[in-house]
C-alpha cells in the first residue's frame, strides 16, 4: 500500500537537519505530511500521538556522538503503537558514533518500529571562516542522496509493508557524554537588537532587551544564534571549543558521506 500519511518529528536548532528530513519527505511523496517541530520549547506538545500514521521520520542533529540531551527530553512526549519510523542523525564530519542507535532505541521506547536509518553530514556547528568544517553541507548531493533514500522508502512501503527491521551502528551502553562547558557565545559591538538569535535558540537562554544577555547555565552551543545573526555580532569565544574547532578542521577535513540503512 502507499504511503499515504508522514510525520516528520526534528530537532534542529541550525535548520540543518530539518534540510534533510525535507528532502526525505520530498523523495517519499507522501499525500498527507505533517511537521512537528521541537526545537524550540514553546512548540513542544504535550503529547504526540502517533497511531494512525503511516511513517515516521524524526531526526537530530549529533552533538559529540550522542543526541545532545535537549532533543532526547523532548522526544519524550512521543507516543505509537508499532508505526513504522526511520532515525536520522546528522553530523559535523567527524563521526556519529553512537547517536543513530541512541535514536533508535528512543523511537522503540516511545512504540515505534525502527524500519530504516541514515546518518547525513551537515555543516558543523562550529564552523566558522578560519575553522571551515563541512561547509555548505548538505549540498546538492546530499539532498539528492536524502531524496533517492526517500523514494526507497516509499518503494519499500509498497512491496513489504515495513514488515522488516533495521539494526543500525553504534554500542550500548552510548559512550559517555562530554562535561558541559559552563560558558556561551558573545554579543559584540555589532549587534543592532534585532532579537534573531533569541526567536533561534532552543532552550530560551537568550533574553534581548537594552543588552543582549545569555545564560550560559541554558547554552547548549548549538550556534544557531551565531548563524541566524545578519550582523556578525554573535562569536564563538570559548577557548576550549576554539581549540576544538581548529582540532576537527585539522583533521576531519576529508569529505563523509551519507550512510543509509535499510
Amino acid at each position: 500500500m502507499p504511503c499515504d500519511k508522514l510525520k516528520m518529528i526534528c530537532f534542529s536548532p541550525t535548520r540543518t537537519t530539518r534540510r534533510i528530513l525535507d528532502a526525505i519527505a520530498e523523495g517519499i511523496g507522501a499525500e498527507q505530511l505533517e511537521v512537528i517541530d521541537v526545537t524550540r520549547a514553546d512548540r513542544v506538545p504535550e503529547t504526540c500521538e502517533c497511531l494512525d500514521d503511516d511513517l515516521v521520520i524524526i531526526g537530530a542533529p549529533v552533538y559529540g556522538g550522542r543526541i545532545p540531551l535537549t532533543a532526547v527530553e523532548r522526544f519524550k512526549v512521543l507516543n505509537s503503537c508499532g508505526t513504522p519510523a526511520v532515525p536520522v542523525v546528522v553530523y559535523g564530519n567527524r563521526a556519529y558514533e553512537d547517536a543513530l542507535i541512541e535514536l533508535s532505541d528512543i523511537a522503540v521506547e516511545s512504540g515505534f518500529k525502527p524500519v530504516a536509518g541514515a546518518a547525513f553530514i551537515g555543516e558543523h556547528s562550529f564552523s566558522t571562516d578560519k575553522t571551515p568544517i563541512a561547509v555548505s553541507r548538505p549540498d546538492e548531493d546530499d539532498l539528492n542522496m536524502a531524496r533517492e533514500f526517500g523514494k526507497s522508502l516509499a518503494a519499500k512501503f509498497t512491496e513489504a509493508s515495513f514488515d522488516t527491521s533495521v539494526e543500525v551502528p553504534g554500542d550500548r551502553p552510548y559512550k559517555e557524554r562530554s562535561p558541559k562547558v559552563s560558558a556561551s557565545p558573545i554579543t559584540t559591538d555589532q549587534c543592532e537588537l534585532c532579537g534573531a538569535c533569541e526567536r533561534v535558540c532552543p532552550t530560551a537562554a537568550i533574553s534581548v532587551g537594552a543588552v543582549v544577555e545569555t545564560d550560559p547555565a541554558k547554552c547548549t552551543f548549538c550556534c544557531a544564534c551565531i548563524k541566524v545573526c545578519a550582523f556578525e555580532a554573535r562569536k564563538l569565544e570559548v577557548p576550549r571549543l576554539l581549540e576544538i574547532s581548529q582540532w576537527l578542521t585539522d583533521n576531519f577535513s576529508e569529505r563523509r558521506e551519507p550512510e543509509i540503512f535499510i
